[in-house]
C-alpha cells in the first residue's frame, strides 16, 4: 500500500457502512474499500449499523408513544 492509500481502518469501514446506507459513498472511497477491504468486514459493520438505526427508531417511537 502506499502512503497516499493507507487503505481500511475500522472508522473508514464504519464511516463507508454509514455512507452505503443513505447513498453517498463516493467513488473514490468505493474503490478502496473492494480493493483493500475485506467482506466480513463490511458485512459485520453494515449489521451493526442497521441494527444501530433499528434500536433509534425503537426508541423514538416508544419515547413518543409513552407521551402520548
Amino acid at each position: 500500500m502506499s502512503d497516499n492509500n493507507p487503505g481500511v481502518t475500522p472508522f473508514s469501514i464504519l464511516k463507508s457502512a454509514l455512507s452505503a446506507m443513505i447513498g453517498v459513498q463516493s467513488n473514490e472511497n468505493r474503490e478502496r474499500d473492494f480493493k483493500s477491504g475485506k467482506f466480513w468486514h463490511f458485512f459485520f459493520a453494515g449489521f451493526i449499523v442497521l441494527v444501530g438505526f433499528m434500536l433509534v427508531v425503537w426508541l423514538a417511537v416508544k419515547l413518543l408513544m409513552a407521551s402520548v
